[in-house]
């Protein structure tokens, strides 16, 4: 027996429920064509190196399989003809596979490591972005209690401009009064 990893490259736009219907009828090849699959792992959205097909990013996902190769040719077949496939790649990692159940089990012990990593991901990133939320709040009410304070200056600064101009008026009346004089 040998051991397989086939890397997809799926259009990001493609939803989960896309990726898990491609997921099925890949996993539907695999176990039609006698191979065992030993893990699959979404490894997410990510920007590829250059453009394939008018698409900059793209959803990478990971295929581990054991199989003698009669597989291969009806998998990528399979892979050709789905559309929202953009590129894939399938290699040999390992010759002869001698011990398949300690290989099933090491490969079940790395797919729960990956899951328990993602989920402890996902917790930080959502304490993270709870964080974030709290201090925009704390900032928008900071802000909120600072433009208070501001419009009280603002009306008090208005006010003293009111005065001012009333100053100023008396100031051009006294003016005027005295050219009146002047001029008689």
């Amino acid at each position: 027996m040998r051991e397989y990893e086939t890397t997809l490259i799926i259009q990001p736009e493609i939803s989960d429920e896309g990726v898990v219907e491609i997921q099925g009828r890949l996993d539907q090849l695999l176990s039609d064509g006698g191979a065992t699959r030993l893990a699959y792992e979404d490894l997410g959205k990510r920007r590829m190196a250059y453009e394939i097909q008018n698409f900059q990013k793209g959803r990478y996902v990971m295929l581990q399989f054991l199989d003698e190769g009669s597989v291969i040719t009806p998998l990528e077949r399979a892979i050709r003809l789905e559309d929202s496939i953009i590129r894939f790649l399938t290699v040999q990692v390992n010759d002869d596979v001698a011990d398949i159940p300690a290989r099933v089990a090491a490969a079940a012990e790395e797919e729960r490591i990956r899951a328990e990593k993602a989920a402890a991901r996902a917790a930080r990133e959502a304490e993270e972005a709870a964080r974030q939320e709290a201090e925009a709040a704390e900032a928008r009410s900071e802000a909120t209690r600072s433009d208070d304070d501001d419009s009280d200056s603002d009306e008090e600064r208005a006010a003293a401009a009111d005065e001012d101009s009333d100053d100023d008026d008396d100031d051009d009346d006294e003016d005027d009064d005295r050219n009146e004089e002047g001029s008689s």
